[in-house]
């Protein structure tokens, strides 16, 4: 018996690991050999043929050209040859040529006996044996005897001495392709894809070697293609997945194919892999589209990023990403995409939006708006018109700009000219907070942001202004040496000498700072007193500065730690005369003890809401504790209000009517060489004409040099109005019923008409027209006093009763029978108020809404006629302001001078006077405008 031709090929790996491969060369090195492995089976069948031609007897040529007709798939030549061989001379070539054709035509039972014979002629050599069974295992397989074949390569694998495993290893991996790819022809997805990631992960593909030159026989044999195993294995393996649906392990494993393969093998596959990624991209677009949509952005993220990894996006997904990023504030992640867009598309302006937008949202500010700029340049410079028009829509940095300085100009102007930056410790005027507004965060950041949008929301910008220009006032009492503003200018405040008034000034902004505030105020060193301007505006806006202050700070120097309630009260800082409007005007006040901790260690944000502290305030100040937490200025209830400030003092005197011009709501120039009365009296001449108030006129004490209706202090509103009894409604129309038939109504109704037609009280060249009810004086008579200062008269005058008054001015008694020189005549009269008439004045309405009491009226008796009804009808109207002129009142003595006009005398008490009998309308019929100086 002839033994086949063997031929053993040894590789030898890393110097020192031999791995063995046996193999029967089938068509030994010829022609029809390299025909079969290009796949050229007509040219070896025909050179085969002519082989056998030659030489009939040739059993080898049959035994191959059977080999050349099974994989033609021609199984009953392949038999017949095979056949043929065997009868010519038994060998192992032609019973494996006999088994391939058996499998090939379905004989499977005769195939296994044909494979078993073939053993015999094997010379027990192992490797031979085992390269036999592994031609058995594919014959098996290709004959759709899947199971078998498998067990088969299994039980060579780990039964059989001396395997080969690299073998094993490479029909194993084949036989899985094959099935795969059976799976995927049969439409079952999940099927093939399991296959292929089976194969893949194990490490049946593992291998560095050339094994399509190793195991040759089997291309010739079945005509395998081993150079593109592992890449069909890839490939089948994406389509696989993408077919089952499962988007994502299909790119995966085209992922692991592109790092497994070489250059050369991805150049050669370049056109399968455009295909199968632009197939990926489509899905994975439109999925991430709908997540980007529904702001699902991980989901986005994941998907967009998947086209990516694919090799396959334009700019148009980065811009998408970019996106999706942005939205879940991955700035960093999303300024990369963005700046990839700008590399893919440099003449599109989206990449440079996409990257303004991401500097943003990573604070980098500057960066951002010049991210801005290159897109407004970008849409100047567009090809297209569509295009250019969409630069509409946006704003340049330099017009926001404006916009916002528009603001900061108007928030500016309710706030002080001076301010220290607790910051820096440095006082900076308005300019220099400018400055430093626009090198600051949140200008920038404003600015964009302000910049995206053609419209600027202005409430946005408003409040970022405000926010940032937000200052803290400080409250205090002068005392020792205060640092002034030529003590700072240029310093840093926190490294100056820490005694004194700069220690307090250093606690101040240290505490403002610690509170979050920027921006500090001090009346010490906060306003230029040399430059008149300056100190003009800053005290006529006082009042304004500390209403619009975010907080107020009241140091009570002289309020140690841990002190207990009344502390505050007893404090010098409650007898300022400045310090009024300074807790008046505040939303928000906190006061500090001594070492800057909290009043009663209070920590609450404001202690304008603490009840125990603005009843303590109420206490020491008698100012109504809703008044201090709600004040607003106006000349409402100004007999009170100036009576809050009548016991005050400041060091100097014309100060005591200036810290009252914001209270009032007045702005009156500022002259520190005029004297008290003047400056109190241009306040008071302010009010009265404003408002028309006489409250103002009722006050006890000595006559102002600026008119002789005004006091000459402030003193003299420490005393409370006087306050006279009132008839009830009841009472009222009894007296109105009393009146019926004895009034002539006709006279009533002209007494009513006479008093509606007067004019309110004003001032003119310091000379006040009151419009007034006069009775004449017929007599005086001065009695005897105590007080060689003063004079105590008894006056008479026709249809009042008698009354005493007592005054330091002199004058000479008269009567009718000593009647007084023809230049002097002394009035009695009452100033006249339109609320006597029981209308309903609007304008108590709308003056200002610190409504926390009734009004007081105490030159006239009128609470009646503010409570009770409206009348309609005029008769009646008439006859209830006769009771009312009827009741008590508060009357002004005053003298007629030499050149005609008219002077109050002033008196140490009220004088209260009343009519003798409210039915003799004629006494009261005298009714004039006096000019009183």
């Amino acid at each position: 018996m002839q033994t086949p031709v063997v031929q053993r090929h040894v590789s030898i790996l890393d110097s020192c690991t031999t791995v063995r491969a046996c193999s029967i060369q089938i068509l030994a090195i010829t022609i029809a050999r390299h025909a079969c492995i290009d796949g050229d089976l007509s040219t070896a069948e025909d050179l085969l043929t002519q082989d056998i031609n030659t030489n009939a007897n040739n059993h080898t040529c049959y035994a191959h050209r059977s080999f050349v007709m099974a994989r033609k798939n021609d199984w009953d030549h392949a038999l017949q040859d095979a056949m043929k061989s065997i009868s010519i001379r038994p060998s192992l070539t032609g019973y494996i040529s006999k088994g391939i054709a058996l499998c090939g035509k379905g004989h499977i039972p005769d195939a296994r006996a044909t494979f078993d014979v073939a053993s015999m002629y094997t010379d027990q050599d192992p490797q031979i044996l085992h390269f036999l069974l592994l031609i058995k295992a594919i014959a098996f397989f290709n004959a759709d005897q899947h199971n078998e074949a498998i067990l088969l390569l299994k039980e060579l694998t780990t039964g059989c001495p001396n395997t080969d495993v690299l073998a094993c290893c490479v029909v194993q991996a084949y036989l899985g392709v094959q099935l795969g790819i059976r799976a995927l022809d049969g439409a079952r997805h999940e099927e093939a894809a399991d296959h292929f990631a089976a194969i893949l992960n194990s490490s049946a593909l593992s291998w560095i070697l050339p094994i399509h030159s190793m195991y040759e026989d089997l291309v010739v044999l079945f005509g395998w293609d081993l150079k593109s195993l592992q890449l069909t294995a890839h490939q089948k393996s994406c389509h696989a997945f993408l077919l089952a649906g499962k988007l994502q392990d299909a790119v995966r494993s085209y992922q692991d194919m592109m790092v497994n393969i070489d250059e050369t093998t991805k150049a050669d596959c370049l056109e399968w892999s455009n295909a199968f990624t632009a197939k990926c991209s489509v899905p994975f677009l439109a999925s991430g589209d709908t997540a980007l949509a529904a702001s699902d952005y991980d989901r986005a993220i994941d998907l967009y990023s998947a086209v990516i990894d694919l090799n396959s996006a334009s700019d148009a997904v980065f811009v998408k990403r970019s996106k999706a990023r942005l939205g879940k504030m991955l700035w960093d992640d999303a300024l990369l995409d963005a700046q990839k867009v700008i590399q893919l598309n440099p003449s599109s302006h989206i990449g440079y939006k996409l990257e303004h937008a991401a500097f943003h949202g990573a604070r980098r500010y500057d960066e951002a708006i010049a991210a801005f700029k290159m897109m407004l340049s970008k849409l100047d410079n567009a090809p297209d018109t569509e295009t250019r028009k969409l630069r509409q829509q946006y704003l340049t940095p330099s017009e926001v700009d404006r916009a916002i300085r528009k603001v900061v100009d108007t928030q500016l102007d309710n706030s002080p000219l001076r301010v220290i930056d607790t910051t820096t410790g440095l006082l900076c005027d308005r300019e220099m907070q400018i400055h430093a507004f626009k090198t600051s965060v949140e200008y920038k950041e404003l600015l964009s942001s302000a910049i995206t949008h053609r419209d600027i929301q202005m409430k946005g910008v408003e409040e970022v202004v405000m926010s940032y220009f937000q200052y803290v006032m400080l409250s205090h009492r002068w005392e020792g040496e205060e640092p002034l503003l030529q003590d700072i200018q240029g310093k840093d405040v926190y490294k100056l000498d820490p005694i004194g008034g700069i220690k307090k000034l250093q606690s101040f902004c240290k505490t403002v700072r610690d509170l979050g505030y920027r921006w500090a105020w001090s009346d010490t060193c906060c306003i230029d007193k040399n430059i008149d301007f300056e100190r003009q505006v800053s005290i006529k806006s006082m009042f304004d500065w500390y209403r619009h202050s975010v907080l107020t700070v009241v140091y009570l120097s002289d309020v140690p730690p841990l002190s207990k309630s009344g502390a505050l009260a007893e404090s010098a800082w409650n007898t300022r005369g400045w310090t009024v409007q300074e807790f008046l005007a505040p939303k928000i006040i906190i006061f500090y003890q001594n070492d800057w901790t909290p009043y009663l260690d209070d920590r609450t944000p404001n202690h304008k809401d603490s009840v125990a502290i603005m009843q303590e305030l109420e206490n020491a100040t008698g100012i109504d504790r809703r008044a201090i937490v709600a004040f607003r200025p106006g000349m409402r209830n100004a007999r009170e209000k100036l009576q809050w400030a009548s016991t005050r003092i400041t060091t100097l005197q014309e100060d005591i009517a200036y810290s009252l011009f914001g209270v009032f709501g007045v702005r009156l120039h500022v002259d520190y060489s005029e004297k008290k009365q003047n400056a109190l009296g241009r306040l008071l001449q302010e009010i009265i004409a404003q408002s028309g108030d006489i409250t103002a006129l009722d006050w006890v004490g000595k006559s102002s040099d600026f008119n002789s209706c005004l006091p000459a202090d402030i003193t003299s509103y420490e005393a409370p109005p006087c306050k006279l009894s009132s008839l009830s409604e009841d009472a009222i129309h009894t007296s109105v019923s009393s009146l019926r038939g004895v009034v002539a109504l006709q006279s009533a109704s002209n007494l009513y008409q006479a008093l509606d037609h007067l004019s309110a009280p004003r001032f003119a060249h310091r000379r006040l027209h009151l419009p007034c009810i006069v009775f004449p004086v017929t007599e005086a008579r001065r009695r005897s006093g105590h007080d060689q200062n003063t004079y105590t008269y008894e006056l008479k005058s026709d249809g009042l009763r008698n009354l005493d008054i007592t005054t330091e001015d002199k004058f000479t008694p008269f009567s009718p029978a000593r009647p007084p020189p023809s230049w002097q005549t002394i009035l009695l009269v009452r100033p006249w108020s339109r609320h006597l008439l029981g209308l309903h004045d609007n304008a108590d309405d709308t003056q200002s809404v610190d409504n926390w009491s009734a009004p007081e009226f105490s030159l006239h008796d009128s609470p009646a006629a503010q409570t009770g009804p409206i009348y309609s009808d005029s008769d009646s109207r008439a006859l209830r302001l006769i009771v009312n002129l009827g009741q008590p009142f508060s009357a002004f003595l005053l003298a007629r001078q030499r050149d005609g006009e008219f002077k109050r005398i002033a008196s140490d008490h009220d004088i209260i006077a009343q009519v003798k009998d409210m039915a003799s309308i004629s006494y009261l019929t005298d009714i004039r405008t006096l000019e009183v100086l």
